[in-house]
């Protein structure tokens, strides 16, 4: 798909806070190039290109789409907007990393699977989380049966805001609310370890406009296995998990989804700590995800298998049943 010997080119679909801070990990990646970025104003993408020194500004997404000196495009706009924005790209040729939530629901996932594989195209959910080296680490030894078979998993994701009506996290028509924005990491975390939960009971407080302020969510597993799961945008939480099996526990303190350290706790033995390795870079750094891509494009894959596109539709199935239960409908969709 791409030379080996080549820096991979990429285009930056958006010039929000998250476009900002991949695009500034990217251009500090020798092999990585940032040829053009597009905005829905051309002012907006011309100053992102003069602050990143990215040589092509656009005014609208298409054109972008449509520059075949992009190899992939990383879309970064709302979730709303990912089925159209990574869309537009997959059916022009564009490989795609597109920020999660994946989309809005597994409908809209789907119809981007499909196209990926019209197009033969690469798509990846932009799930850092999941190409972060210590979660790596993490994974692997509870593969391994480190703590034995998996009973529970604990995670929370909340921030104290608060945020006005006219904000996007309290927006239906932005994909407001809790669940997509801070929701999506506890169940991908939960999903990452056990896979896609059997059934889903949840309750959560809801907003004057319809989104979700704060949602917990209670998974479970045929195995026995249960994950107690939450999100708020009205309160801050400890943002920690926890993993329990028949044989131990592991601890993640503040940030799991983007650890310093882990805590193994066997019985009999001493605690033992897993830290990051300084070499790997910041612990918020999102290069790993955009190595990932990399790595995937220039060995003619087009998905990824740390973060694999079943992986990505069951998650958004998770969430969608999350919304089910919670009653959360946005514009457009059914009843």
């Amino acid at each position: 798909m791409t030379d080996e010997r080549d820096s991979v080119r990429w285009g930056i679909l958006a010039t929000g806070g998250i476009a900002a801070s991949f695009t500034a990990d990217l251009v500090d990646m020798p092999d990585a190039e940032v040829v053009a970025v597009a905005s829905r104003t051309e002012a907006s993408a011309k100053t992102f290109a003069e602050r990143f020194g990215i040589p092509r500004a656009y005014g609208d997404w298409a054109s972008l789409a449509e520059d075949t000196d992009v190899d992939i495009v990383y879309v970064a706009t709302p979730h709303a907007a990912h089925r159209t924005a990574a869309g537009l790209c997959l059916e022009a040729g564009r490989h795609v990393l597109c920020e999660k939530a994946f989309t809005l629901n597994v409908r809209e996932a789907e119809e981007l699977v499909a196209l990926a594989k019209e197009h033969d195209r690469f798509l990846m959910e932009a799930m850092w989380m999941y190409c972060n080296p210590l979660v790596r680490r993490l994974k692997a030894l509870v593969d391994d049966g480190v703590v034995g078979e998996v009973r529970t998993v604990q995670a929370d994701f909340g921030i104290s805001g608060p945020f006005p009506p006219s904000h996007r996290l309290r927006d239906p028509a932005q994909g407001g609310g809790a669940l997509l924005d801070l929701g999506v990491y506890p169940v991908s975390f939960a999903q990452l370890l056990l896979g896609e939960p059997s059934d889903v009971v949840a309750k959560a407080v809801l907003s004057d406009e319809g989104v979700d302020l704060q949602t917990g969510a209670l998974l479970t597993w045929e195995s026995g296995a249960l994950a107690s799961v939450h999100c708020s945008i009205n309160g801050g939480t400890p943002v920690s998990a926890s993993i329990t099996g028949s044989e131990g526990r592991i601890d993640l303190p503040d940030g799991f989804f983007f650890p310093e350290h882990f805590v193994l706790h066997r019985d009999g033995r001493e605690p033992e700590t897993f830290s990051a390795d300084p070499a790997s870079g910041p612990r918020d750094s999102l290069k790993h995800e955009a190595a990932e891509a990399m790595r995937a494009l220039r060995a003619g894959e087009t998905e990824s298998p740390l973060v694999p596109l079943d992986g990505s539709l069951a998650v958004m199935r998770t969430l969608d049943a999350i919304r089910d239960r919670i009653g959360v409908r946005y514009p457009g969709e059914a009843a």
